[in-house]
């Protein structure tokens, strides 16, 4: 072990040398059943010949460039050929020169050298074998194809895991043995995890569809083990991830409905050469969506995002990306600090760059924080949107797509309602002349975007518990980011102009159930309640608790105002036929909503949500510590009555003799409509 690389490779030589001596004289020694032969100076003629040949082939197929420890097929085969070279080297010599070397002699040679030969090796690679290879912990391979296959080699020099068979759904490989195991089927997987003592299975079909890993993942789901998988075909493909490489199940497995290819058409119609500006460029949508505009090789792309840190952790990454794209010019990607509230800002952006297409991501997003924070929630998702579209259409961009939510659907909470005037807005804004295409997208929750439900459950089951629920008939739609983003793009390349679209998000998912499959398939037990678990309760329970639903959340998402949806060319993609305000009416609620901002009065902003038609009917009590108690105002009821919405749009602002309103912030004009029939002329390149 302490020998140096040239020293053991001359020992190796040396040690072949020596059996292939002796493997040769056994040959003749069977042959000719005596010791006569050695007189003979061919036999040693041919001795010399066969050591000389077959230690020049195991120098050419790499015998001494292997590790002892590691040895396995590549040193049988290296082996083998160098044998073989010799005794065909020796069959040679004694036809040409007439040595006294029996015609089967070559052939007893090599029978007798390849198992001494390599014999030793593997006996030497026994002999080292670490001592953590008998404390390995047994496993099952689900899936005996080439994956299952080079899993299995992978894992032969694995400190931690060592297979003890494959399960497969073929029927012509059960019985069958691969790679030194046996191949059962998926019926015989309770008995094989009792009489092994196996708690983990790896999951090693990465070409299969999600809908049949989601159907092999029910199966399993009953039995006490954790589950693992390795990568996808996708990210194999793409260098993302090795074939040796074990993950931990990803929710997507779990969920079985395969994204459709996006159609290169419509991705590159709004994309490619041009400049795309993206808001909320270091979100969870807004960062897939830059991820998919760059591959679509856009002349320009801008990220837009008010926190520093996302933008720059989104900059380097879409730096890197574009190292990798064979696109020539090589996108530029400029990133661009501001707010969506800041009209000033977001002009001179559009204008100086001269945007074609936008994607607005930026918003807050999660319901509880919306609801402790009503006014900041509703200036950036409301107002910040006004500003973008008026300013879009004044500067001539050619499309712009809001990103919107299920959670805009008779909204229950202020980020829905939100959501749903930021709506209304692009559905007015597109009823107006102009050269701006408005269009809408909304769809339900992403998987691993920040802050899901998912990443909670992962971390609460890593910690060993409790998982909590807020409502046990909890439903939610879920879709991955990528298909999303790639989706909002095909579906704003489609938009003619004030269109809903609405994702197909597949069925509605039960929460309690999901996160009843995480826990089993992490190999644990769930239990459901709020007491300490029984005297004798498994090792291994994760509990289940209820905490109740969250201010402004609610049971079940819906992606539709009205039932009606229309087909679009895309099978995920509907369009939906909701009613729009005219401009009159939503200027008006928004003029009263923008006052009672301004003057902070939470229960004025809550009873103008209500009384507008939006169908928002909040659910609990107001929670942002800002506002004064008050219970949920309903269009009966007289707090209501008393907020006439016309009175407040007419209103002027209380100013202060600085200009100032008694919240410290400038008065802000409230903009007018805009209405442009052609676009604005683009500024000259010297003002550039």
């Amino acid at each position: 072990m302490s020998l140096s690389r040239p020293a053991k490779r001359a020992l190796q030589g040396a040690l072949d040398a020596a059996l292939l001596a002796l493997a040769f004289l056994a040959a003749m020694l069977l042959r000719q059943e005596n010791l006569l032969f050695l007189r003979d100076q061919g036999v040693w003629l041919g001795l010399a010949v066969v050591i000389a040949l077959a230690c020049a082939g195991f120098l050419r197929f790499g015998l001494y460039d292997s590790v002892v420890r590691f040895a396995g097929m590549a040193t049988i085969r290296a082996v083998t050929a160098g044998v073989a070279l010799g005794a065909l080297g020796l069959h040679l010599v004694s036809r040409d020169h007439g040595l006294e070397v029996p015609v089967s002699v070559p052939l007893i040679f090599v029978a007798l050298a390849v198992p001494v030969v390599g014999g030793w090796r593997f006996a030497l690679r026994g002999i080292l074998a670490p001592p953590w290879r008998d404390r390995r912990e047994p496993v099952l391979i689900y899936g005996a194809g080439e994956a299952g296959r080079q899993l299995r080699a992978w894992l032969r020099h694995s400190p931690d895991l060592t297979p003890t068979g494959f399960i497969d759904d073929n029927p012509l490989l059960h019985g069958a043995v691969i790679a030194d195991l046996r191949v059962h089927p998926p019926t015989e997987i309770d008995h094989i995890l009792r009489r092994d003592g196996i708690t983990r299975i790896l999951l090693a079909v990465p070409s299969a569809r999600r809908e049949d890993r989601a159907r092999i993942l029910a199966r399993l789901e009953p039995f006490p083990i954790r589950v693992q998988t390795i990568p996808t075909l996708g990210d194999l493909v793409a260098g993302r991830a090795g074939i040796g490489e074990v993950r931990e199940l990803r929710v997507e497995d779990l969920l079985g409905r395969d994204p459709v290819p996006p159609r290169s058409a419509l991705m590159s119609t709004d994309i490619a050469g041009k400049v795309v500006l993206v808001t909320g460029a270091g979100g969870s949508i807004g960062g897939e969506l830059c991820r998919q505009v760059l591959r679509q090789g856009p002349r320009q792309l801008l990220l837009f995002d008010l926190s520093e840190y996302a933008l720059y952790t989104i900059h380097e990454e879409l730096q890197q990306l574009r190292n990798t794209l064979s696109a020539s010019p090589t996108p530029e990607v400029i990133p661009l600090t501001g707010s969506v509230q800041d009209a000033g800002r977001v002009a001179a952006i559009l204008q100086r760059f001269e945007v074609d297409t936008i994607y607005h991501a930026a918003a807050y997003k999660h319901v509880p924080l919306v609801e402790m924070n009503m006014v900041e929630g509703l200036r950036n998702n409301v107002f910040g949107t006004l500003v973008l579209a008026q300013e879009a259409a004044t500067a001539g961009v050619g499309s712009v797509v809001l990103i919107s939510t299920d959670k805009a659907v008779r909204p229950t909470n202020v980020m829905g309602a939100s959501k749903r005037l930021a709506e209304l807005i692009f559905q007015a804004q597109a009823q107006l002349p102009s050269a701006t295409r408005f269009s809408m997208v909304r769809f339900g929750n992403v998987l691993g975007s920040s802050g899901s439900v998912i990443e909670k459950f992962q971390r609460q089951i890593t910690a060993g518990g409790p998982v909590t629920l807020t409502h046990p008939e909890i439903t939610r739609y879920f879709m991955t980011i990528p298909e999303a983003a790639q989706l909002v793009i095909q579906a704003g390349a489609m938009a003619r102009g004030g269109d809903v679209f609405v994702l197909d998000m597949g069925a509605p998912v039960r929460i309690a159930d999901l996160a009843r499959r995480m826990i089993r398939l992490s190999g644990l037990t769930p239990r459901t309640g709020t007491q300490p678990p029984p005297q004798g309760a498994e090792a291994g329970e994760i509990e289940i608790t209820v905490t109740g639903l969250r201010p402004g959340e609610k049971l079940f998402e819906e992606l539709l105002i009205d039932t009606a949806a229309q087909p679009t060319e895309h099978p995920r993609i509907l369009m939906a036929v909701d009613a729009a305000l005219p401009w009159n009416t939503l200027s008006a609620l928004l003029r009263a909503l923008q006052l009672a901002c301004d003057q902070g009065d939470l229960a004025r902003i809550r009873a103008l949500l209500t009384k507008a038609s939006i169908g928002y009917r909040p659910l609990s009590d107001m929670v942002d510590p800002c506002a004064v108690a008050i219970t949920c105002a309903t269009t009966d009821s007289p707090a209501l009555a008393a907020v006439p919405i016309a009175a407040h749009a007419t209103a002027a602002p209380i100013q202060a003799a600085d200009g100032r309103l008694p919240t410290g912030r400038p008065s802000p004009a409230f903009p007018a409509p805009v209405a442009t029939t052609t676009p604005p002329p683009k500024l000259q390149q010297a003002a550039h």
